[in-house]
């Protein structure tokens, strides 16, 4: 198998786990707290934090976190995360066409 198999397949499998193209899709929006990403979303905190641990050891997101009273916690996406944008939209226009 060629290495361009073995890449877009990795790259796929990771875009293919459910809500991780959802989760980039917000974020995209620009960043994001916790409670506002489960209420868009309408998933669960405790699946939510998982795959945003999982996105942030794949280095998509980051956590950035700001010593506010409260604290003020914000996911946002990395540049590599960011170059998911062209294809987060093609798969978007792509629905919309033939979903």
């Amino acid at each position: 198998m060629s290495q361009i198999c073995v890449k877009f397949e990795s790259a796929s499998k990771i875009l293919s786990k459910r809500w991780v193209g959802l989760i980039i899709h917000q974020l995209l929006e620009g960043p994001k707290r916790f409670n506002q990403l489960e209420s868009e979303l309408n998933i669960s905190g405790k699946v939510l934090s998982e795959k945003l641990k999982e996105l942030e050891a794949l280095d998509l997101i980051k956590r950035d976190v700001y010593p506010t009273t409260p604290v003020k916690v914000e996911y946002s996406l990395t540049k590599k995360g960011e170059g998911l944008d062209p294809v987060i939209k093609a798969i978007e226009v792509w629905s919309q066409n033939w979903i």
